[in-house]
């Protein structure tokens, strides 16, 4: 006990501990998560994945053959990663034009008048919907003189510059991503935008962009041929000019290593992100992809806080209830590849859309194993639609072969769903929401002690705390999972901030619970019980 007046530290200590952590690299860098924000896009614009990565290239090869200097060509990198984050947008023209991906997708084949825009733009509202209903749809297009779609364009700027100020661009960056659908005739958005007055970032990103569709589809030729086509209009015929004469270098060698090429490639390269600047990027990509829809506003950031709530009131590791956050943040990137006439269907979904929907876990996967900082909360992301009995997706896994924190962010992400509004019914009432949860538990679908903690967080009365495995107290789990990971007993002492001997003592009884012998036989045990959410070896 302390004496009258005693100072405590323990809090400032506490409080520094935290901010160290905070401030320690991640050994992730913004360029790897801009090229995840990327595989977005694709999807989000009907694209295969990598479409935006090889554009990056091809615009930096353009600005190499127009002799950029170093600033400018990193405006340029950045441009063309960012300038189709397209889900803000995703509900306004899933309203005017139906399918918000088809008429994406359909739009890279347009010619470059206006006329044949806007025939393209009347041809396609009210898609999907009655004669009556498309009759309407573009009579109002053309009532409002086309600004009904000029304000997507707009907002979607608006957008694009925010989140490159929330990574922390240069505010050149942003002013350049206002500009996104300029064009060079001054006939684009902001109207009036023309020739010179277009930036050269936004200039070479548009240019790299359609050269890659249309390389990809009909060469060289048919890139050059797309060009020339749009010189004049959309495009700069000086920059066209250059870019046909070195067509064949420009847009030579896209092949596999596309990703390493284009994060090596970045210009005036940025250090790895701190671990606090890492957590405030990967909400800025929750944040996009709950933009694909006024119904999911919001819902990712909820998620994750309450997955990690529950993940640290259940007794692990503070690792995990960092990593079940991180990648509760992520478990909805897949969304940009389905429409949103799919997501915002009001009446029962079809058994092709209802498998449409699935595949958004198993995109959201994709997306996020190709940089390997990411690799380890792919799994976790993914299996958020799991069930225990093995009637969830995208794999369909059961047991224990769902991940140990999937369960717990699966749980959450049941309750938080339903407290929300959908297209097809109104948001539940908490206790009809508990009753939900705690009946899939019953019913073998969701894990049980993971949805008795997270209704427990929740303010809801818990059934019971659900007895530890094998008797483990929260600090012998949390030291057998650095002994699964690699741990020595010094290291855990250290990682734990407690003795050599208490470690020691702490081993010792965590393998007499567990029937253990060695390492191995401990690592098994926690593995076989969906205590790992990944096997990652702790720095040295």
């Amino acid at each position: 006990m302390r004496a009258a007046g005693e100072r405590d530290d323990t809090g400032s200590v506490m409080r520094d501990q935290s901010s160290a952590m905070a401030s320690r690299s991640s050994g992730v860098r913004l360029s790897e998560l801009m090229a995840v924000l990327s595989f977005s896009s694709d999807l989000g614009l009907g694209q295969p994945m990598e479409h935006v990565l090889r554009s990056c290239l091809i615009a930096l090869r353009l600005a190499d053959h127009v002799a950029l200097d170093e600033a400018e060509r990193s405006e340029t990198y950045w441009v063309t990663l960012l300038a189709t984050v397209c889900t803000g947008q995703s509900f306004e023209l899933a309203q005017m034009f139906g399918n918000d991906i088809a008429f994406r997708s359909g739009m890279y084949h347009v010619g470059p008048s206006q006329l044949a825009q806007m025939l393209y733009v009347l041809g396609r509202a009210g898609s999907g919907r009655s004669v009556a209903s498309r009759v309407r749809a573009a009579t109002e297009i053309t009532l409002s003189g086309g600004k009904t779609v000029e304000s997507v364009f707009l907002a979607h700027g608006a957008v694009t510059r925010e989140v490159s100020l929330r990574i922390g661009l240069d505010p050149g960056v942003g002013e350049a991503l206002s500009h996104t659908f300029a064009r060079w005739d001054g006939k684009g958005v902001p109207r009036g935008i023309a020739s010179e007055e277009v930036p050269m970032s936004v200039r070479l990103m548009q240019l790299a962009e359609g050269a890659e569709v249309h390389h990809r589809l009909h060469g060289v030729e048919g890139a050059t041929e797309m060009a020339r086509l749009r010189a004049g209009k959309l495009f700069s015929p000086e920059l066209v000019q250059v870019f046909c004469e070195g067509a064949p270098e420009i847009l030579g060698d896209q092949d596999e290593t596309t990703w390493d090429r284009v994060i090596d490639a970045e210009p005036l390269p940025r250090p790895p992100l701190t671990e606090e600047g890492f957590d405030s990027a990967l909400e800025v990509l929750a944040d996009i992809a709950d933009l694909k829809s006024p119904w999911f506003s919001g819902h990712s950031r909820g998620v994750a806080d309450l997955a990690a709530h529950a993940v640290r009131a259940a007794g692990m590791p503070e690792r995990d209830v960092v990593t079940v956050r991180r990648a509760g943040l992520l478990h909805d990137i897949g969304r940009t590849a389905i429409a949103n006439s799919i997501w915002d269907k009001k009446e029962p979904l079809t058994e092709g859309e209802r498998e449409r929907v699935r595949l958004h876990a198993y995109y959201t996967e994709r997306m996020l194993r190709r940089p390997v900082a990411l690799a380890g909360l792919a799994a976790i992301a993914s299996s958020d639609h799991e069930r225990l009995d093995g009637s969830g997706y995208h794999r369909g896994a059961r047991g224990l072969d769902i991940p140990l924190l999937g369960r717990y962010l699966a749980a959450a992400d049941v309750y938080h769903a339903l407290l929300e509004d959908r297209p097809y019914r109104p948001a539940l009432e908490t206790t009809e929401a508990a009753a939900h949860l705690r009946a899939e538990a019953r019913g073998g679908k969701l894990d049980g002690a993971a949805v008795d903690v997270v209704l427990g967080v929740s303010g809801h009365k818990r059934s019971g705390a659900p007895a530890s495995t094998a008797g483990l107290t929260p600090r012998e789990v949390e030291v057998l999972v650095l002994v699964a990971r690699g741990a020595s007993t010094r290291h855990v002492a250290r990682a734990l901030n407690i003795t050599p001997k208490t470690a020691g003592n702490h081993i010792e009884r965590i393998y007499t619970k567990i029937g253990a012998s060695s390492r191995s036989t401990a690592t098994l045990f926690a593995m076989q019980r969906g205590m790992l959410a990944s096997l990652e070896p702790l720095e040295p």
